[in-house]
């Protein structure tokens, strides 16, 4: 057999020789879709023209699902995926996706076929018999849509069949506001749970809003006491409960966070601890770690603010939930919607509005307050403050 490259509008199609038909006396060819990279299409017809010859890898028709994402595409994204976000793909895709579904051959998947896996794990997708949260089953769609995707780019199947299945649709996502603590009831609990060892990392976690995954990745040079700051560019994961540490998760996570006073004084106590314990104090030292020098693990930090916040006497929350009550607590005190954004790591002020939109009506009644206070007082503002104004206007 033999195969040649067509473009057209921007997209390359190997077409392959499939002989002569016998009654017609035409030459048969083969069209399959090869993707918008040259180098990949002439890769892909290689590999085509070697399976129609015999020589190479299985034709598309007889390999399953489940050989099409354990053997060739789950490989082929190590290098472009987070390792957690990898794991958490193996993850799903052994537990969820291989044992309903993994047996239909690839190229007759079907969208009904997939609509009976998500229907199937919303009502028993659990080990325990019951069904999956829809936002788990919609990300297992979302590895579906992204596997079949690449499958037809590379002609293996004639349609993405996720692009017409049904997956659950989240409308409310962000119609259950994220717990959070007073300012009362975070200072007692801070002042409850002081003596722990592990204090200073919720302390920190606490008044800076860092992910947990960022406080136990923290090391000594991305820490500068005297300018009162410290940076956010890496931190610790866990896959499979091991740790690894990886780059944080997107641009504008990358960021320097302004320390108060307090905060710097708990850094600088903290360090001399350390140098008392026998610990390196370096710039790629941890700045929070076991006894034995090793790194943190996320989890152990989570269930000690758990068991600490238990004893407390305070509402139960997540360590999670204090970079809520961070954001809840800056954005009642009237900081601004952009820099708690930037504290935060958050994509776009937009985001952080959408999460934290319980806060702010709160904020537009005092709002609206002001612009009546400005009515009433007319132009002559400058001359005193907007709070004598809302006295007046009360």
């Amino acid at each position: 057999m033999r195969g040649y490259l067509v473009k057209k509008n921007k997209r390359y199609y190997a077409v392959v020789y499939e002989g002569t038909d016998p009654l017609t006396r035409r030459e048969r060819r083969t069209w399959r879709a090869a993707g918008t990279s040259r180098r990949e299409a002439e890769r892909f017809l290689a590999e085509l023209v070697q399976a129609r010859n015999g020589r190479g890898p299985v034709f598309p028709g007889r390999m399953s699902l489940e050989s099409y994402l354990v053997d060739h595409w789950l490989p082929t994204r190590r290098s472009n995926l987070r390792p957690s976000t990898l794991a958490r793909y193996e993850r799903e895709t052994s537990r969820h996706i291989n044992p309903l579904i993994g047996h239909i051959p690839l190229h007759r998947v079907t969208a009904a076929d997939l609509d009976a896996l998500y229907a199937a794990l919303l009502e028993r997708g659990r080990i325990d018999g019951n069904g999956l949260a829809p936002k788990t089953v919609l990300n297992i769609h979302q590895i579906l849509r992204a596997a079949l995707r690449d499958a037809f780019n590379r002609g293996l199947v004639t349609r993405n069949e996720a692009l017409l299945a049904h997956p659950p649709k989240l409308r409310h996502r962000f119609s259950n506001k994220p717990n959070a603590w007073t300012a009362l009831q975070l200072s007692a609990f801070l002042e409850s749970s002081r003596s722990h060892r592990l204090w200073p990392a919720i302390y920190i976690a606490a008044t800076t809003g860092m992910r947990r995954g960022e406080v136990v990745g923290l090391r000594w040079g991305d820490v500068d006491l005297s300018r009162r700051r410290l940076s956010v560019h890496r931190t610790i994961i866990a896959i499979a409960y091991e740790t690894a540490e990886s780059t944080v998760k997107t641009r504008t996570s990358r960021r320097v966070i302004d320390l108060a006073p307090d905060t710097v004084e708990v850094l600088r106590t903290w360090r001399n601890l350390q140098l008392e314990d026998g610990h390196t104090v370096s710039d790629d030292a941890l700045v929070f770690c076991r006894t034995d020098g090793r790194p943190l693990h996320p989890h152990s930090l989570s269930q000690t603010f758990e068991r600490l916040a238990s004893r407390s006497g305070q509402p139960l929350i997540r360590l999670h939930d204090l970079r809520h009550t961070h954001a809840t607590l800056l954005l009642k005190a009237g900081v601004p919607l952009k820099v708690v954004s930037e504290r935060l790591g958050h994509a776009t002020p937009a985001f952080t509005m959408a999460v934290y939109q319980h806060v702010l009506p709160g904020m537009q009644a005092e709002a609206a307050t002001v612009f009546a206070a400005l009515i009433a007082t007319g132009d002559a503002i400058p001359a005193r403050s907007v709070d004598e104004a809302v006295e007046d206007c009360a």
